[in-house]
């Protein structure tokens, strides 16, 4: 460390004695704190012991900064450039495998040089304020001249100030709140006020008498961003697309970083000393955005978050349906969900009958997945219910549940009472649709035996049947998973739907057809349009996942992967076709493992999609959930107090 003190000179301009110094502050390991800490006060001992070196190092730095652009270090890393979500993750991708060449021009070059490690943020951060701020004063001390940083700092002010003023007027935030149209844009008027303001800035510097006020900037941001939240308000319930997502990310950045930039030239908060703390706070700011520049996560985590937060409130809604609050509605749920049994009972014998063909894996996975996709539409058409379709739905239920008026506090009493009224009317639908599934394709099997004179399956078919759906000697319970990860996807996609069925008003577009008006009717079309934007979702989350179901089997034989599917109703509506297939000659073992296996596949797909659903619904409302035993013991408790209601609900709704 001293040695590379001891060769800077009036002489030196590279950027290598920087890099080496970095370098020996770097610890080995980025988590080891202690010796990050120590050597940065090493370093300011060593100043402070010369005073001489000190001076050398401060004016090595000064050369550095003074020939180098610093505009875009402030306005451009950790901010989403304006060129949409799409071009910038291929952009990030491409220069994760090549990196960008290094300039001499710019500041941002000179960052990528000296903090060329990803995880140089953990040490850096790591190291007290006080420590850096030490280093800093003796580094630093009091020189006559300009301040070589504000130039950087008022022309990034500037950038900011046009960025936030161009994609204000984009028009898919124009279109999407249209009292932007009817009244003055305050992203306008705010470049106005940048604009006043760094020219008297200017003048202020240049030594005229000048009374700098960005009070009136300041409210003009503000209601910026009232309009970013007026924005995302209306797209929970119109819907949202990626491109506005992207948008109100970047506004929402330029603004947060166009006030920090403010408040750093702001002449008050100079005097008052508060302005150094801040800066240390957006340099470390810009380091950690720095190292994580090429990263497409956090591209992800700052977009995604907002579309998935859309599609799980969509998912939220349809939720409501599926939750009843006492024992009226849960027998309306159980007659739904027995309703939706026996159509899965002739869904089972069509799949059967489509097996005996012995067609090409794919004309097979076809013929299997229009089975599924078209049955589970007709249920829903219906409005009946599969009690396996419900988790990716409450699940976002439960999460809009979890997130309290304030922001802080999570009334665990209600939640539970939430959860208890889901578990209840899921065991119920389950119950419901097994109900009829069995007597279903029970009937069906026995029916064909009468009027054909043979068995709808062989004693083969029969025992492979029932070997499916063995929890013990086969893979069931991992089709069942594998199941479960379709039902939460089936979900996501119906949210999706739902979220693009708003955005793009689905029912006026349906409503003007010129064909369907005129073969329909007028009020025909526009009840058909409707119809659509409210349940385009869940048709074509029926439709995916019945496509899902029907190719998984065919896509594990091609590529020679152990996938394949397992869902309850469908093994129950097996077990009743194998019994018959059997001529009932069957052991009471038998009997109890293959009951015991279809309910253990109703177990696991209802638990791997609501867990799943569960979690996606929490990260995309960003909440922390720690209550886990608080909850289950609230849960307990009122197990212990009404065991009766707990599990078939209250006679009136509390």
């Amino acid at each position: 460390m001293l040695a590379i003190l001891e060769s800077i000179d009036q002489h030196t301009t590279g950027i290598e004695p920087l890099v080496a110094l970095v370098d020996t502050l770097r610890p080995r390991r980025p988590g080891n704190t202690i010796r990050a800490t120590a050597n940065v006060r090493t370093l300011t001992q060593l100043l402070k012991g010369n005073p001489e070196h000190a001076r050398q190092l401060r004016d090595y730095l000064i050369r550095l900064l003074e020939t180098r652009r610093h505009a875009s270090l402030y306005s451009e890393v950790g901010v989403l450039s304006n060129d949409g979500f799409f071009t910038e993750l291929k952009r990030r991708i491409a220069y994760r495998m090549l990196p960008p060449a290094f300039g001499d021009e710019y500041l941002t070059d000179a960052l990528d040089q000296v903090l060329y490690k990803r995880t140089d943020y953990c040490w850096i951060s790591a190291v007290p304020a006080a420590d850096w701020l030490a280093l800093f004063d003796t580094v630093m001390t009091p020189r006559p001249g300009p301040n070589v940083m504000l130039p950087g700092l008022l022309e990034a002010i500037r950038t900011l100030s046009y960025r936030v003023a161009a994609v204000g007027l984009e028009p898919k935030l124009t279109n999407f709140h249209t009292e932007m149209e009817e009244f003055e844009s305050p992203f306008i008027v705010q470049n106005r006020e940048v604009v006043a303001y760094l020219d008297d800035y200017e003048r202020m510097l240049a030594g005229a008498d000048v009374m700098l006020d960005v009070r009136h900037l300041l409210v003009m941001l503000d209601q910026c961003e009232s309009v970013i939240a007026k924005i995302r308000k209306k797209a929970l319930v119109q819907g949202t697309t990626i491109a506005l997502t992207y948008l109100l990310v970047t506004l929402n950045q330029s603004i947060e970083r166009l006030r920090k930039l403010l408040y750093l030239v702001d002449v008050k908060s100079a005097q008052g000393g508060g302005h150094r703390a801040a800066a240390l706070a957006l340099a470390l700011e810009l380091i950690q955005a720095h190292g994580d520049k090429y990263t497409v996560r956090d591209l992800f985590a700052d977009n995604i978050h907002l579309l998935a937060r859309n599609v799980t409130e969509n998912a939220s809604r349809t939720g409501e349906h599926y939750i009843a609050e006492n024992r009226r509605e849960m027998a309306g749920m159980f007659l739904s969900s027995a309703g939706a049994g026996v159509v899965v009972g002739f869904m089972a014998l069509c799949k059967l009958l489509f097996g005996t063909l012995r067609a090409a894996p794919l004309v097979e996975a076809f013929l299997f997945s229009m089975n599924y996709s078209l049955g589970f539409m007709l249920i829903h058409v219906l409005h009946f219910t599969v009690a396996t379709k419900q988790p990716a739905m409450t699940a976002s239920r439960i999460a809009a549940g979890l997130q309290s008026p304030d922001g802080r506090h999570i009334d665990l009493d209600s939640l539970a009472e939430l959860i208890n009224k889901v578990l209840r009317t899921q065991l119920t639908a389950v119950l419901g649709n097994i109900a009829t599934a069995l007597p279903t394709a029970w009937l069906i099997a026995w029916c064909w035996l009468q009027v054909t004179g043979h068995h709808l399956v062989s004693r083969d078919k029969a025992m492979h049947l029932l070997h499916d759906i063995d929890p013990i000697h086969t893979p069931a319970l991992f089709y069942a998973a594998i199941a479960g990860v379709c039902l939460f996807l089936a979900g996501l996609i119906s949210g999706y739907y739902d979220n693009q069925a708003l955005y793009t008003r689905w029912g006026r577009r349906v409503a003007q057809l010129r064909g369907l008006n005129a073969l329909l009717g007028r009020e025909r079309t526009i009840r058909l349009g409707n119809y659509l934007e409210n349940n385009l979702g869940s048709l074509m989350g029926n439709f995916w996942f019945g496509i899902m179901l029907g190719t998984m089997g065919t896509l594990g034989t091609l590529m020679g992967l152990p996938l394949d599917i397992r869902h309850v109703t469908f093994s129950a509506a097996n077990f009743a076709t194998a019994l018959v297939g059997l001529d009932h000659n069957v052991s009471w073992q038998l009997v109890v493992k293959s009951v015991t296996g279809f309910l253990a596949i109703g177990v696991v797909n209802l638990v791997v999609s609501f867990g799943l659903a569960l979690w996606v619904a929490l990260r995309a409302r960003r909440i922390p959930f720690e209550h886990g035993f608080l909850l289950v013991r609230a849960l307990f408790r009122r197990l212990r107090k009404a065991p009766v209601d707990f599990f078939i609900g209250s006679k009136e709704n509390k």
